[in-house]
């Protein structure tokens, strides 16, 4: 199974699919297929940076053919209301895309992601990306943190799912 997770953000957007092959707790079992980010550009206007997040998650969903999607949960800080209206839209557009290519939409809470994959729901960032390097067997991430993420968020659907 190809399983695609989106880290959505305005500005950078990160994705990652990897692939299970379902057999729960081989080694070897999840693989990397592809992982990035896509950039906006803080000049253009919100309908425009959108759209260049949507185009590129479509060019990933067509390429590399995910058969489930998987993104956070919205989580808003209450000192940055207008930083979750912001990636509201983002995930919207995430959502439309999984519903105009017939992906299933799964939803996650980040504090399940980092549980999933480090064991702890408070993790940070590196420990975060240092569990991604071991799952998936790389020498080190040298992707930016949005597509460590990504591929964290589509981990933890690969670790937590029913066989």
């Amino acid at each position: 199974m190809r399983i695609l997770g989106v880290d959505p953000g305005l500005r950078i957007t990160g994705y990652g699919v990897i692939s299970d092959s379902g057999r729960p707790r081989a080694r070897g079992n999840i693989e990397l297929v592809e992982a990035g980010i896509i950039r906006t550009k803080a000049g253009s206007g919100i309908a425009a940076r959108l759209e260049r997040v949507y185009r590129a998650l479509q060019e990933v969903v067509a390429e590399l053919k995910p058969e489930v999607l998987v993104i956070e949960k919205l989580y808003a800080h209450y000192r940055h209301p207008a930083t979750a209206i912001l990636m509201g839209h983002v995930r919207g557009v995430v959502c439309l895309l999984s519903g105009t290519s017939g992906i299933p939409l799964v939803n996650l809470a980040a504090t399940r992601v980092k549980k999933s994959v480090t064991g702890n729901g408070r993790a940070g960032k590196g420990q975060t990306a240092r569990m991604v390097e071991r799952y998936l067997s790389l020498r080190t991430v040298s992707a930016p943190s949005d597509a460590t993420d990504a591929l964290a968020i589509a981990l933890s659907y690969a670790l937590n799912r029913k066989f």
